[in-house]
């Protein structure tokens, strides 16, 4: 039992002495390893510390393009210089070295870089005054009674600036202040200078170590390549508002640029693009020993439009220059008329070849913040340039709406082909509401016995009066309905108005304390009443005229071109888009229109402008592309009439409607000159020489 006991106790001491002789072996290595270090490789290890301040920097991806159908940009980013600051570990005097020399570059190439202190030199100067002064002694501990004078000299002792050139002293103190505003940090940088020139930023490259803590960042930055060129398509781009900012905290940037309205703001999340990140390292006094990309950006997606931005200039110009002619009288009387709109478009694919709203805007201005006189300019302008008319904004459409009076009313069978209807001038059917053709009003006299197609011709109120009483509201509201008339049309823009479309709900909704009654149906069969329609909603409805009334899916985006090279699906994009702006789908009742019926009605228009009857007939006369139209003039508030004119081209095989609108432009027949040129432009005919003589046709011709 005794000698187990004492060969256990052997064991025991012989692996303890084991343990021991390990951690003694151990401390030594380490001892060693702390010795090589500290000091034999302490100053190497401590050089290589230096350079492993390491910060992440943005890489911000290029935003897409905007380009029309034919590639031509319209809306790029350029990449742009940034000179940013971070806080580095140098001491005051070096700070203070590093800011003069990073100023004098600037300077140097007139670069313009942001200074925010309240005191100006010679004189010595608050730029600031009254409360806010009081405020800014109170927050910077300067005494209530101190001078300009008294102020700077503080800063400069508190920034321990040891220059005595006083105009260094202030653009030292310039940007310590900024700073110090705007709390950088090691990993928060403070841009201080934009749109830098590339020798610049050489020159900041080749000296880093002349420049403590700064950064160059490169920045893609709009630019809408056409300026006011189909402003209110293309939208803008402007900085991420807070508001915007907190919802999209996990994919933006404060700083990132978002699209606000237009094509930049319904395709916004094709448009921006994935960013990248940078890692630089830097030596504690701030300069960059190195840099490397972490992950590259990704760029935006390319959104390429249906419209041709050589016929959208055309169609830009083209109301521009009517608009200016009503206004002055070019058309012999002068009519208040400051706003309009123009619409064209593909009438089998729905397409939009170009849109146009007058007045405009540039999208330029918007590039890093609106100024506030142009913000003013813009929004105290009472003929409301940043609203695009064309889809915004809805307009009776008067006898623009006839045909579909005429095809309601022969589809129900009230009228045939064959149906005359005598226009005596006064519609006396009912005692209390006796309307009148417009014939009447200016001649006392009737058009006489009229078919649809010489109705359509004539625009003669008194057919359309007696053809809707006969059918009723309901089955011309349901034709009107089919048409696309009242609802909207599904555009990828925003803000699309649907409209109103006259029927016994409507008018329920709008005027609950009154019953509809005959006069309202009367009214409604010429396009007024509670009828409204936008420009864009009346292209698409003379389109499906024009097409043999099949229906048309309305769009102005053709394809969206990824960087990777691929194309997203027409699928995806109608799923987007109707997602974001809260379209539903088209559940309108299917309806097949009689050829013959429809053919009788663009007959009409074909009168319009091919006899010398036809209320558009002296702006085509000379035309050598056969055109379908109508006009119309709509009465609205405040005793204006807003002019209309709709059309078609070629007659025998349609390609494309066009639909123009003029706020109080007086006569549809004025308008028709701006659809005469764009179908000049797009048949590739050149009519800007044309001598318009008006003398062919008497006044009496033009006036609905």
């Amino acid at each position: 039992m005794v000698k187990r006991r004492t060969t256990k106790r052997a064991n025991v001491n012989l692996r303890f002495n084991i343990l021991t002789i390990l951690i003694y072996i151990i401390g030594i290595i380490l001892i060693a390893r702390l010795f090589s270090l500290q000091i034999i490789h302490g100053a190497e290890y401590k050089e290589q510390s230096n350079t492993r301040l390491t910060r992440e920097s943005t890489l911000e991806a290029s935003r897409g393009a905007i380009l029309d159908k034919t590639g031509t940009p319209l809306v790029t980013s350029k990449m742009e210089f940034s000179l940013e600051m971070y806080k580095s570990k140098v001491d005051t005097e070096t700070l203070n070295t590093a800011i003069l020399n990073m100023i004098q570059v600037l300077e140097k190439y007139e670069c313009s870089y942001a200074d925010t202190f309240p005191i100006t030199i010679d004189p010595f100067t608050y730029t600031i005054e009254n409360e806010a002064l009081i405020a800014w002694k109170k927050a910077n501990n300067i005494q209530e009674d101190f001078t300009a004078e008294q102020a700077f000299y503080k800063f400069r002792d508190k920034y321990k600036i040891q220059n005595t050139d006083i105009q260094e002293i202030r653009k030292i103190i310039g940007i310590r202040y900024l700073i110090a505003q705007k709390g950088y940090s090691s990993t928060r940088a403070v841009t201080i200078s934009e749109e830098i020139p590339r020798e610049a930023v050489a020159e900041f490259s080749e000296s880093s170590e002349k420049f403590a803590g700064i950064n160059i960042v490169v920045q893609p930055v709009r630019e809408y390549t056409s300026g006011n060129l189909a402003s209110h398509i293309l939208g803008y781009a402007g900085k991420i508002s807070s508001e915007e900012y907190e919802s999209r905290k996990n994919y933006y940037d404060q700083n990132d640029l978002i699209g606000k309205t237009g094509i930049e703001y319904v395709l916004e999340e094709y448009l921006k693009g994935k960013n990248g990140t940078k890692q630089i390292d830097m030596a504690v006094d701030g300069t960059t020993t190195a840099e490397y990309i972490a992950k590259e950006a990704i760029a935006g997606s390319d959104v390429v439009l249906t419209i041709d931005a050589n016929l959208q200039k055309i169609a830009e110009d083209a109301l521009s220059a009517n608009i200016q002619k009503i206004a002055t009288g070019g058309f012999g009387k002068v009519y208040d008329a400051k706003a309009g709109a123009v619409v064209v478009m593909n009438v089998n694919s729905g397409e939009v070849l170009a849109m146009a709203s007058y007045p405009d805007y540039n999208p330029n201005d918007f590039i890093g913040g609106i100024s506030t006189e142009a913000w003013n300019n813009y929004t105290n302008n009472e003929a409301k340039p940043l609203v695009n008319k064309a889809t915004q904004n809805s307009y009776s459409p008067g006898s623009t709406f006839k045909m579909v009076t005429a095809i309601a009313g022969l589809e129900t069978g009230v009228i045939n082909l064959n149906t005359t209807i005598n226009d005596t001038g006064i519609y006396r059917k009912y005692r209390d509401y006796q309307p009148r053709c417009w014939v009447y009003t200016d001649y006392h006299t009737g058009h006489g016995y009229l078919n649809v197609s010489g109705a359509i011709e004539k625009s003669c109120n008194y057919f359309f009066y007696e053809t809707s009483d006969r059918m009723g509201i309901d089955n011309l509201a349901r034709m009107a309905k089919y048409f696309g008339l009242g609802s909207k049309t599904g555009i990828e823009l925003q803000s699309e108005t649907a409209g109103a479309l006259a029927s016994k709900e409507t008018w329920a909704n709008l005027h609950p304390n009154e019953a509809w009654g005959p006069g309202n149906t009367l009214q409604a069969a010429i396009g007024q009443s509670d009828n409204e329609f936008s420009p864009l909603q009346m292209a698409r409805y003379i389109s499906m005229l024009a097409n043999g009334g099949k229906k048309v899916d309305v769009s102005i985006v053709k394809t969206i071109r990824n960087a990777d090279g691929s194309e997203t699906s027409r699928e995806e994009i109608n799923q987007f888009v109707n997602k974001k702006l809260g379209l539903e789908e088209d559940h309108t009742e299917e309806i097949e229109i009689n050829q013959n019926y429809l053919n009788a009605v663009l007959e009409g228009m074909r009168s319009v402008t091919s006899d010398t009857g036809g209320t558009a007939y002296v702006r085509f006369k000379d035309f050598d592309i056969s055109v379908g139209g109508k006009t119309g003039s709509a009465e609205a508030p405040n005793n204006k009439v807003h002019a209309w004119f709709v059309g078609f081209a070629p007659f025998e095989n349609p390609e494309i409607a066009i639909v123009v609108m003029v706020e109080n432009g007086g006569h549809g027949n004025y308008t028709a000159e701006v659809v005469r040129d764009i179908m000049a432009e797009y048949f590739g005919m050149n009519t800007q020489n044309v001598e318009e003589d008006m003398s062919a046709t008497p006044y009496i011709e033009i006036m609905n």
